[in-house]
């Protein structure tokens, strides 16, 4: 389902997970087609339907989208200068996530963890998490919020 709209408010309520969100009216600017134009974001997701889905939402929000299934080639994507967000999936067919945080830390680049595991550690402890499943809706959300820094990176 293609949607015509990044954010309304109510979609800001069920993701509790994300931290707290400060000066709500700054949304009302990205209630719009195309809230991320001009930023490129990382999926790092090893289920290709779940990866196609995420880039879709992303693709239709503005959002130019590099996709990979491994920790290894993601490890070379984010040194990518122009790299705005990334979204990953902690547990990896070739290992978790932890290298990639601690590197996208050291780089200063916002990201989430995407996952069905509730229980991250090492350098991705703290870091925002949205479980799975979750609504195209609430993963536009996060990720604008992200990217504004409305919701707090650790």
């Amino acid at each position: 389902m293609r949607i015509d709209r990044c954010l309304k408010l109510s979609d800001l309520r069920g993701i509790a997970s994300l931290g707290q969100h400060r000066a709500l009216p700054r949304w009302y600017s990205l209630m719009q087609p195309q809230c991320l134009k001009g930023r490129n974001i990382l999926v790092v997701e090893d289920q290709p339907l779940i990866a196609l889905d995420i880039t879709q939402a992303l693709e239709d929000a503005g959002a130019a989208v590099t996709t990979t299934h491994t920790l290894e080639h993601a490890l070379i994507l984010v040194e990518h200068d122009k790299l705005s967000g990334a979204i990953l999936d902690h547990a990896l067919g070739d290992g978790d996530s932890a290298r990639l945080c601690s590197r996208l830390k050291e780089r200063r680049v916002p990201f989430m963890i995407y996952s069905g595991f509730s229980n991250v550690g090492g350098a991705c402890k703290g870091a925002p998490h949205l479980a799975k499943p979750a609504t195209e809706a609430e993963l536009l959300t996060a990720m604008v919020g992200l990217i504004l820094g409305a919701v707090s990176i650790h």
